[in-house]
């Protein structure tokens, strides 16, 4: 990649051109950057050389989050990135993902020889790295697009530090006093900024969407590492506790009636909650798969009731993982991604974990906007809801579920090979056609051809589906 870089900067040396000298110290500049970027990934962040760096996948992984964050870090308005910082995260984030390039797989295909029908094996890209790098640059693109549209006047401004008036404002998030004050019109928004608003949520909103299901499908492809496994206790009551055990193993389980129960007020809580519910899922898979054959792994449940819970508590997690998208990791998150040493995993984890971090932020802002409004239609009412984005994300854990696993199934169908279908969609060859229509009878994608993965579904109810990316 530098060998590339250097012979594109020779192409052309110019002629003492002005304009000629400038690319030439950008490229310079470029390259010396991307030297350094690359060496820090190579020595594992250890730049003394030691061999005391992290694996090539972790490297990998904080190089996105920490660019991110420096990018992203500073976005606490609805406004326009600057030039500068798109241009950064746009060509940094192309160095990273140069990567991905080059983790390949064995595949058969078949070629035509003096007449003779061979099957060799040839390379390509891995297969979840085809199918889903193109699609997070598709909803990061989206991110960016959406934070453009709020350039200009939109009835809506940032209040100043020194603004008494803004003081007075009653917070959408009370406990974040560092985030700027929106103010609107003494009459609020106008109908149509409004319904503007509103479109930007929704469309944000899709994107969350994506990146959890992607996130949540890697962290669960990743292996559970020892170091975790050797800190649970034996049993999945021993990590519940007893009030959230009896919870779970009732005849009649209601999942939102077990989170209404739960103090859920600070994210301390909902993470201290999740960490208990993994580790017991945890727990409960390893007794049914009996992997170490230890006594003291010993069963005292009937495997049809484990598998029952097992699937409860998973339902949990997907419900915590959409109404707060923005708490911590849990410490099993932690724990696959310091220990995955594989490194397509890593950056897909790492690419969707920031895109949803980013669309959280996206959409709480626009609920802070949205907050103020309602406050000047209805100044003194004390029933205003402080945090409607967990609200807004409510889903029903089996849509969610199943959406997640059609999409993915479809996708584990697909094949780079390509022919054109009537309507000038692209079709893939890769599965048979009773097994995308079987799909989508049951996603409701269909679009006349049984085969054609051209649109993705992010809405739960797989109805006026919102296309985010092209078939690629």
């Amino acid at each position: 990649m530098v060998r590339a870089a250097e012979e594109d900067q020779n192409v052309n040396p110019g002629s003492g051109d002005e304009s000629t000298t400038t690319n030439n110290d950008d490229k310079n500049s470029d390259m010396e950057m991307m030297k350094e970027k690359f060496a820090k990934l190579l020595l594992g962040e250890d730049m003394s050389g030691g061999g005391k760096g992290v694996s090539s996948a972790l490297a990998l992984s904080n190089a996105i989050t920490n660019l991110a964050a420096s990018v992203f870090g500073e976005q606490s308005r609805l406004e326009p990135m600057p030039p500068e910082r798109q241009t950064r995260w746009r060509k940094e984030m192309d160095w990273l993902l140069s990567v991905t390039d080059h983790i390949v797989e064995f595949v058969a295909t078949k070629q035509i020889t003096n007449g003779v029908n061979m099957e060799v094996m040839v390379t390509r890209q891995r297969s979840d790295l085809h199918m889903n790098i193109p699609a997070l640059r598709k909803l990061d693109a989206m991110l960016i697009e959406c934070l453009d549209n709020f350039k200009g006047d939109h009835e809506f401004t940032y209040a100043s530090k020194n603004d008494n008036e803004a003081k007075s404002m009653k917070k959408r998030e009370e406990d974040k006093w560092w985030l700027p004050t929106p103010k609107v019109p003494p009459d609020g928004l106008s109908d149509a900024t409004r319904k503007w608003l509103q479109f930007q949520k929704d469309s944000v909103h899709q994107v969350l969407k994506a990146a959890l299901a992607i996130n949540a499908q890697i962290l669960m492809e990743m292996e559970v590492p020892d170091s975790y496994t050797e800190t649970l206790p034996k049993n999945g009551r021993a990590s519940l506790g007893d009030f959230i055990y009896k919870s779970i193993t009732v005849d009649h389980f209601d999942p939102d009636h077990f989170l209404t129960s739960m103090d859920l007020t600070t994210d301390h809580k909902i993470v201290d909650l999740k960490n208990r519910i993994e580790a017991s899922v945890v727990i409960w898979k390893r007794k049914m798969s009996a992997k170490d054959g230890r006594s003291g792994w010993g069963s005292g449940v009937s495997l049809g009731k484990r598998e029952q819970f097992e699937d409860r508590a998973e339902t949990i997690l997907l419900i915590l993982k959409q109404r707060y998208p923005g708490i911590p990791q849990s410490t099993l998150e932690i724990s696959k991604i310091e220990n995955n040493r594989n490194v397509g995993h890593a950056i897909l984890e790492s690419y969707s974990r920031i895109l949803e971090s980013l669309a959280h932020k996206v959409l709480s802002r626009i609920e802070d906007v949205q907050h103020a409004d309602a406050l000047t239609q209805n100044p003194s009412s004390q029933s205003l809801k402080l945090n409607s984005l967990k609200d807004s994300l409510k889903i029903d854990a089996s849509d969610f579920a199943t959406w997640t696993k059609l999409w993915w199934k479809l996708w584990a169908l697909h094949d780079r090979q390509h022919v054109s279908c009537g309507g000038g969609a692209e079709v893939c060859k890769g599965g048979t056609t009773s097994q995308y229509q079987e799909l989508e009878e049951q996603s409701s994608l269909g679009k006349g051809c049984g085969e054609c993965l051209k649109e993705l579904a992010l809405q739960s109810n797989y109805q006026n589906c919102t296309i985010i990316t092209t078939h690629i």
